[in-house]
């Protein structure tokens, strides 16, 4: 069957009955009473089906590892015989096939040494059941009687804790009860140290909705927020599942629980008889819910896996109700849990039960940590440009992991070793050379081919040692800097081309330092070259100043990866034709500041590098965002000053978003969501949405500048601001960075 989503996740009921009568279960006090057909007590035989058709689905899967909690009713009362044979079983069953993670959820009254002892053996961690305090746990928790038991669980716990067994202890649950005190209820968790604490929604659904006090629709998100407020000012002592999972989705990451966002379930049950069915709380719907019509003996995984109401909960975004789908929460909420949506007369086709709440919730918590949740790249450039450094050293560490063992690549790693360690010139001389950002360019090429079987090393090792070498003259270091030389030159990254021979001629060559630059020794002869050296066979990379306090940009058309654009570069310009452009830029650059000055200083902040590109402008006069490091751009050689300026302009707002997105988490990928644009004919992803509006802005503010506005073009980029405003894709960084624009715009519009 294809298109199935395995299940990794087994609920093992070994036992039926319970020892408490909690009046919020699920299983014996909702709406399915299937639990009085079945037997107490897991048999071997289901035991042993069930290993194997979990071992068969891993091998068909392929899966690196499977998780089997044991549930109950309450498992500890299968005794310790009993759930011996069931870790025997799987283990056997998984050996060679899948690592194994056993768990058990238990409410903790029968834990003794006993079963410590045989969890130790199988490594099976423990989650216990604990609503808070004695007050809060003896609302629900209670013996049939009416006694609490909450000293008893507690004495668990405390066992549990004891240094033999404490690396067994998974964490606590706790249902959310609003007549209890989130503070007090925090607090008596916390005291008990576990490793991690989830907080779960009582079960509900809109026939048999959830107990309201004054019919408070946002009453749990209240509460769950006074807990989260008491959590952060303790420091996070304990990690929440539920507050990790909204902190993980706001920031564009998955969802860390069922009860929330959009993730597939991966999970399926066997109860007692062996019967296979959906995830247990679908019990709280209605009698049957979760029933699939399979059993360990006669189905294999995958044909539960196939069933429509499995299926269902696999949907994304597309299994969410149709509202659900147009809310800007929704990623992380999810619609809630799938139980939560029930109404009799269309299904689940509904929002939770706890919509109000979740909303609340999820805007509750991003409110709250928004700011320091926010990437510090997006409003620092400083931070960006370090990110970006950290980015480039972690690609060539990869590279060097795939040519290490090259004999010219391990010497060229060395002399930049050397070079690293030569005090603070060498590491100025170094960041030099591995910022420039075509530096990025080979990297990632180099990368593609080792990872398609093209293994150049020859001609990788070629560039390293090219990069060391510049490094080494860059920094007048007193280090052996020798190169090799293809076809007549070599090309010396941010220093300039080198002539060595006639065309077709290869060979190597020492370089060193000298009072007026650089020279090269080849044979007996030595050949001075460099800034001053007047050596014609040497072509420097020129520089360009945007202005008399910035710093000078490097003009490349000579670096042989600066053909990373959609357009070809041209080549190496003349005397002439480089001071006309020269001229042609500063008079762009001129008029971008007169017109735009904000958007032109944050134009020229990490402005590095400047490629001429064969041709005419392109329609609206883009500039050219092309695959490399940070600070390049690439301009059309033949645009007027008009068009230049526009290009700049947009080209610098392509790159620096270009670099938020390799660095920082602007939107999540993990959906289906088109966004209709008001650029286009057909609906985009957010990601184009977002880069259409990061560039229209600063287009709109210059062309009203210029006195050229585009009919309707504020109102364009209004109506798309505001549909981003309600992507739920975007993380809090990226709604930051909406923010941003929604200021721009307003000062063009004022």
């Amino acid at each position: 069957m294809t298109g199935l989503i395995a299940f990794r996740e087994i609920v093992l009921k070994v036992h039926s009955r319970c020892d408490l009568a909690c009046d919020h279960c699920y299983v014996y006090e909702h709406a399915d009473q299937s639990w009085r057909a079945r037997p107490k007590v897991i048999s071997p035989e289901v035991i042993s089906h069930t290993a194997s058709r979990l071992a068969e689905h891993a091998r068909d899967h392929a899966l690196p590892s499977v998780t089997v909690i044991l549930h109950g009713g309450e498992p500890l009362l299968a005794g310790t015989a009993r759930l011996r044979l069931v870790c025997e079983e799987f283990s056997r069953a998984l050996t060679g096939t899948a690592d194994l993670d056993l768990r058990i959820h238990t409410n903790g009254l029968q834990l003794s040494t006993r079963y410590l002892d045989l969890f130790d053996e199988f490594g099976v961690r423990v989650g216990i059941s604990l609503d808070g305090d004695r007050a809060a746990n003896d609302r629900h928790r209670r013996f049939a009687d009416g006694r609490t038991s909450h000293p008893l669980v507690l004495a668990a716990v405390a066992l549990l804790r004891s240094e033999p067994y404490r690396h067994l202890y998974q964490g606590l649950l706790c249902t959310v009860d609003v007549a209890n005190d989130p503070v007090a209820v925090l607090d008596a968790l916390v005291e008990l140290e576990p490793p991690r604490v989830d907080f779960l929604l009582p079960h509900a659904t809109w026939e048999t909705p959830p107990v309201r006090p004054d019919d408070a629709p946002d009453a749990y998100a209240r509460w769950l927020l006074r807990i989260f407020d008491h959590w952060e000012r303790l420091g996070r002592p304990v990690p929440v599942r539920l507050f990790e999972s909204l902190l993980s989705t706001l920031r564009g990451g998955p969802s860390l629980t069922e009860s929330l966002g959009l993730a597939p379930t991966d999970l399926v049950v066997v109860e007692t008889d062996g019967t296979l069915e959906q995830v247990d709380s679908l019990k709280s719907a209605f009698e049957g819910a979760a029933a699939t019509g399979f059993n360990v003996f006669d189905h294999a995984f995958d044909q539960v896996a196939a069933h429509p109401g499995v299926r269902a909960r696999q949907l994304g975004l597309a299994g969410v109700s149709d509202s659900c789908r147009r809310c800007p929460v929704v990623r992380s909420c999810g619609g809630g849990l799938y139980t939560h949506r029930y109404r009799e007369r269309n299904g689940f086709d509904n929002p939770s039960v706890y919509c109000t709440d979740l909303r609340e919730l999820v805007d509750g918590v991003e409110g709250r940590t928004a700011l320091r949740e926010t990437a510090p790249q997006l409003s620092d450039p400083a931070e960006l440009a370090r990110s970006q450094e950290e980015l480039t050293r972690i690609l060539l560490a990869r590279l060097h992991a795939d040519l290490g063992a090259e004999p010219g690549w391990a010497r060229a790693w060395e002399l930049l070793a050397a070079v690293e360690q030569a005090g603070e010139a060498g590491a100025d001389a170094l960041d030099a050379v591995l910022d420039h950002p075509f530096t990025r360019t080979w990297v990632l090429a180099a990368l593609d081919a080792a990872r398609e079987g093209r293994r150049d090393g020859p001609e990788a090792a070629r560039r390293l040692t090219a990069l060391a070498v510049a490094a080494v003259l860059r920094g007048g270091l007193d280090l052996p800097a020798e190169v090799a030389y293809r076809d007549g030159e070599v090309y010396l990254p941010t220093l300039g081309l080198l002539r060595l021979g006639e065309p077709g001629t290869e060979g190597r060559a020492a370089l060193h330092v000298t009072d007026e630059g650089y020279a090269v020794r080849d044979g007996r002869t030595e050949h001075r070259f460099g800034p001053a050296a007047g050596d014609a066979r040497w072509q420097p990379v020129r520089t360009w100043s945007p202005g008399p306090d910035a710093a000078p940009v490097a003009l490349e058309d000579l670096d042989p990866y600066r053909n990373c654009f959609p357009r070809p570069p041209r080549l190496r310009l003349g005397t002439g034709e480089a001071e006309e452009w020269r001229g042609r830029l500063d008079r762009a650059w001129a008029l971008l500041h007169k017109a735009v000055p904000g958007f032109a200083r944050a134009a020229a902040a990490g402005l590095t590098t400047l490629t001429p590109l064969a041709g005419g402008p392109r329609a609206g006069g883009w500039g050219e965002a092309g695959r490399h490091g940070p600070g390049a751009l690439g301009v059309p050689y033949a645009a007027g000053v008009r068009e230049t300026a526009l290009a700049l302009l947009t080209g610098r707002r392509r790159t620096r978003l270009r670099a938020l997105t390799e660095v920082t988490d602007l939107y999540a990928l993990d959906g289906e969501w088109q966004h209709p644009s008001p650029w286009r004919e057909r609906p985009v992803p957010v990601s184009r949405l977002l880069a259409d509006v990061h560039e229209r802005v600063a287009v709109e503010a210059y062309r009203r500048a210029t006195a050229a506005p585009e009919p309707g073009g504020a109102d364009r980029v209004h109506r798309a601001l505001d549909r981003l405003s309600e992507a739920a894709e975007l993380t809090v960084t990226g709604k930051r960075l909406v923010a941003e624009l929604r200021y721009e715009l307003k000062a063009v519009d004022a």
